[in-house]
């Protein structure tokens, strides 16, 4: 197909800053523990840990460096063991206290290692933890994105109105499907038919 000759070239075209690209994103999945998601709504926590498993396995596939924290471990226990086997062999959880991600020196250093300027933020509490860090990336000027079917609050009016201030502190509200067919872009991406099998 020939493109008009008063359209301008593609590749002259600014990109729009909500476009998320693989060499440029990094994923977070804050602190889904056993002891935190077994306080919550079970049909909630059954589509937040399936859809998190989903975003795991599209970041091996795509190769996307993956940061998993966990909040005081040891009162809260380990990482759903589902959770950790989607992740990349090499993930460990850094364990934290800060209810932001970013406050922790840790989770902080291993952002700024990764050298991306997009984090596609998902896990619990969507009021707390996952607010409150998606604040601070963005106030940083991380370019942050949070799929609203991958967090979940122990209480559901909770979790609308921490996806509500999520989007007033300036991160974009998505889901886990918009995120992957994002990073892919085309059904000619060599990753196409291993995403779209994790969707369905």
């Amino acid at each position: 197909m020939t493109m008009p000759a008063d359209l301008p070239n593609q590749s002259s075209l600014g990109l729009s800053p909500l476009r998320l690209d693989p060499a440029q994103v990094v994923f977070l999945c804050s602190d889904l523990q056993e002891h935190l998601t077994r306080a919550m709504p079970a049909d909630l926590v059954e589509r937040m840990v399936k859809n998190a498993g989903v975003l795991l396995r599209g970041a091996q596939a795509l190769q996307v460096p993956v940061v998993v924290t966990e909040q005081y471990r040891k009162g809260l226990g380990p990482t759903l063991p589902s959770v950790l086997d989607a992740a990349p062999p090499t993930t460990r959880p850094l364990d934290k206290l800060s209810f932001s991600a970013w406050q922790d020196a840790a989770v902080a250093r291993a952002l700024i290692d990764a050298e991306r300027s997009q984090v596609v933020l998902f896990g619990v509490e969507t009021h707390i933890c996952v607010y409150q860090t998606a604040r601070d990336l963005v106030h940083l000027g991380y370019r942050v994105h949070i799929p609203h079917d991958a967090v979940c609050s122990r209480d559901p009016e909770n979790l609308r109105v921490g996806l509500v201030l999520c989007e007033r502190a300036g991160a974009t509200i998505t889901s886990t499907e918009t995120i992957l067919f994002d990073l892919l872009q085309s059904a000619a991406h060599p990753a196409f038919r291993t995403l779209s099998a994790l969707v369905k």
